[in-house]
């Protein structure tokens, strides 16, 4: 019955052919790449450029772009050999249990659901924000109090977008990805319109200085709750702009990247996932860095990061009305407004197939592991997650949302990194279609630069970050440890199916082919 009882790669693909809880293969190399890039281009770069240009980096909110791009770049490697490796749903959580133990799978799946959860619930919120302005161009105004988690009473538009998410994913994950197909070209579309228009409303007077002087944060009131945690630990003079505003940054803008990860979790429904799992997290990557420097330029160049307005829902719109473009402010605001629902989307996905994971393990109650008889989807964790997302959407702000998403993402990052070398010294006969270049370096980069990132968030979000692993231990002891199929395989010497064979408590081989094999 140990914690640290691992399961092994051969079983977790067996797993797989469960007819109860087997997802199908729909997707292909295009399919994955797609839902990367519609998943990472959202709120980073509709909401988060402004906000952060304003308040941490300036113009060099180009290079806290790239700061977060190389960590999410090196812990995207060691993703995309995992994945690939071992295509079963659950990404992280999965990784974590064939190499790490069962009670670090635990800990990191419940990482994941946090991660996946609030980042909806952020883009669902985030939506709303583009939704006012877009409703605004045909003089419609809804009311403060059913329009904003801050400042009125609930987020209606959010909470709906939720829940209509939720629906489609329930409808397939076919259906989803051609419905994300079409959005992501709405959204590259725009993109592309701001780049092509912004050119040539760039004032170059706007970027200098580039790495505005470093101004002290004076007193926040909330002590080390509101400070980065690398000021409160180090004693550091806590400040904004300058080279510590602009790594700050790039802790805020982490948020931009998340998603690639996603492409981890739906390698259980690729159809050749070897081949296709690493493309589509690398090719994702590359695409969006290029996209969000570019942007970020742009929204720096055509706007003074002085005049941008931090608590903007729409500042990459607004920078265009700024300048006299409003018919590019009023397209950039109708794209992110399209292009956030698919954003919201794809993340519930990806909590989904986590928490179906887990449950398919016996860590969460089985039942939540049984799939639609029509669709083939996880539907009940769907509908569980989909309304639990809603009401977060609705009422808590997108700032703390965000804050709460990067640590969780950051914290995955750290783990599949380390899990990487675990991996390659405990199963290096495991065939690998993809294999991370340099492991022992990038894995080592990926690591120091994320855990240094987190240092970089606020102690508030610490916080709350701490109390939901504490509540996740918890759980597992209370729930997870008893009913995990794992552990009763071990201590009653049945298979995993329920029929019997050599149980193995603590990392034995199980049956079932690799896929290499």
């Amino acid at each position: 019955m140990s914690v640290w009882r691992t399961k092994s790669i051969e079983q977790s693909i067996q797993d797989t052919d469960d007819p109860e809880t087997k997802l199908r293969k729909d997707l292909g190399a295009l399919d994955l790449v797609v839902f990367g890039v519609g998943v990472i281009i959202g709120a980073g770069i509709f909401v988060l450029t402004g906000t952060v240009a304003a308040t941490n980096s300036g113009p060099a909110l180009a290079i806290s772009f790239v700061i977060a791009a190389v960590a999410c770049g090196l812990a995207g490697l060691c993703y995309a050999e995992f994945a690939s490796t071992v295509p079963v749903a659950g990404s992280a959580y999965t990784f974590s249990y064939a190499t790490l133990g069962e009670l670090v799978a635990w800990i990191i799946g419940w990482d994941l659901v946090l991660e996946f959860t609030i980042g909806s619930a952020a883009l669902a919120s985030s939506f709303s924000g583009y939704l006012d302005q877009v409703l605004g161009i045909a003089g419609i105004t809804l009311p403060t109090s059913l329009s904003s988690a801050s400042d009125g009473f609930v987020d209606l538009p959010a909470m709906l977008v939720a829940l209509l998410v939720m629906g489609m994913l329930v409808r397939g994950t076919k259906f989803s990805s051609r419905f994300n197909q079409v959005v992501v070209a709405i959204k590259l579309l725009v993109v592309a319109l701001v780049i092509v228009v912004g050119v040539t409303l760039i004032d170059t007077a706007n970027w200098v200085p580039f790495i505005p002087e470093s101004q002290p944060v004076g007193d926040t009131g909330g002590g080390f709750r509101d400070l980065p945690l690398i000021t409160s630990l180090f004693g550091i003079e806590p400040a904004v702009f300058g080279v510590g505003g602009v790594i700050a940054g790039a802790a805020i803008v982490f948020f931009a990247f998340i998603g690639f990860d996603i492409v981890a979790t739906t390698a259980e429904e690729a159809k050749n996932p070897q081949r296709d799992v690493p493309i589509g997290i690398l090719g994702s990557l590359a695409i969006v860095t290029a996209l969000y420097a570019a942007v970020s330029l742009i929204v720096t160049g055509v706007q003074s990061y002085e005049d941008i307005d931090p608590s903007d829902g729409a500042p990459l719109a607004t920078a265009f009305d700024a300048a006299g473009a409003e018919w590019v402010g009023n397209i950039v605001a109708v794209g992110a407004c399209i292009g956030l629902i698919v954003v919201a989307m794809i993340l519930m996905l990806g909590q989904s197939r986590v928490a179906f994971a887990m449950a398919r393990d016996g860590l969460l109650p089985r039942s939540l592991a049984r799939v639609h008889p029509t669709y083939g989807t996880p539907h009940r964790i769907t509908i569980i997650a989909g309304v639990a997302i809603s009401l977060l959407a609705g009422f808590v702000d997108l700032e703390t949302l965000a804050n709460l998403v990067n640590i969780g993402t950051l914290f995955a990052f750290v783990l599949v990194s380390i899990a990487v070398l675990v991996l390659r010294r405990t199963r290096p006969d495991l065939p690998r279609a993809f294999r991370t270049p340099i492991a022992p370096v990038v894995a080592g980069g990926a690591v120091l630069l994320c855990v240094y990132l987190m240092l970089n968030l606020t102690g508030e979000t610490w916080e709350r970050f701490l109390i939901w692993m504490a509540l996740g231990v918890v759980v597992y002891f209370a729930y997870g440890r008893r009913h995990s199929r794992l552990g009763l395989q071990g201590r009653d010497g049945a298979s995993l199916d329920g029929q019997p064979g050599s149980g193995s408590g603590a990392g034995g081989t199980a049956g079932g082919q690799h896929p290499g094999q």
